[in-house]
């Protein structure tokens, strides 16, 4: 039976991370780190940076492999999440009967929240098909929504009013629009809708030193954060943005 700790460490503050998660952090002997090339190092670092923060005496060994690369240009796009996830679960799969020995307790450090678009659990449980016994624990971490809810310092929701989480990808066929989250919105889907009525709260690198903000009415402010998207973008290598899009009452 493999120990495994699926630890959420928040948007990427490393005062954002839960007592909890520092008792778990403490825990663990293995930590598993997915390479995820050069332009995303930061992401790298951030972690080794918590793990220095809150394990500062070691006593820990840091499995760093090259993650699996999926196919953002596949026309099938289920299809190609799918296969990613096939060819990360026989890579964990392979990690954990490799690097854990008795008495080893693994840990992934997950950005966010465990439970909140992030594939680690789904990919668990084709780990487990596999025939790999797992004796899991999952960690509740602050996810980026909250910390963007935060820094605009707004309530996720209006009273007896939903909120929806979405992909960018799917929001245009959202229809109308009250109070919606999007999260991987890669191709800026917010810059295509037109409602006068909708107001929009961004955020890009929630929780890091690059943070940056930026809220109004929809119409009046998304070219700016187009431009300004792209221009980090360049300046990184990658982002990571999520928004909510809100009608005015």
């Amino acid at each position: 039976m493999k120990q495994l700790l699926l630890i959420g460490i928040g948007p990427g503050d490393p005062r954002q991370v839960t007592y909890e998660a520092v008792d778990a952090l403490k825990r663990a002997s293995v930590f598993f780190v997915l390479d995820k090339g050069t332009d995303k190092d930061d992401l790298l670092h951030l972690r080794k940076a918590i793990l220095e923060r809150y394990r500062p005496q070691g006593g820990y060994r840091l499995v760093q492999v090259e993650d699996p690369l999926r196919d953002g240009q596949a026309a099938d796009y289920v299809g190609a999440v799918r296969d990613w996830h096939q060819q990360r679960a026989a890579l964990y799969a392979r990690l954990l009967d490799e690097q854990l020995q008795p008495g080893d307790v693994g840990a992934f450090l997950l950005w966010g929240e465990p439970g909140l678009y992030d594939s680690t659990l789904r990919i668990l449980d084709l780990v487990r098909e596999q025939g790999v016994l797992l004796e899991l624990q999952v960690i509740p971490g602050i996810s980026s929504v909250q910390a963007l809810a935060a820094r605009h310092q707004i309530p996720l929701n209006r009273i007896g009013e939903p909120l929806t989480v979405l992909p960018g990808r799917r929001l245009v066929e959202q229809g109308r629009i009250d109070n919606v989250v999007v999260m991987l919105d890669g191709q800026c889907a917010f810059a295509g809708l037109d409602d006068p009525q909708l107001h929009i709260y961004w955020g890009a690198y929630l929780g890091t030193a690059d943070e940056i903000l930026i809220a109004g009415p929809l119409q009046q402010v998304k070219a700016r954060i187009v431009q300004v998207r792209e221009q980090a973008r360049r300046r990184k290598g990658w982002i990571m943005d999520t928004y909510l899009l809100r009608r005015t009452i």
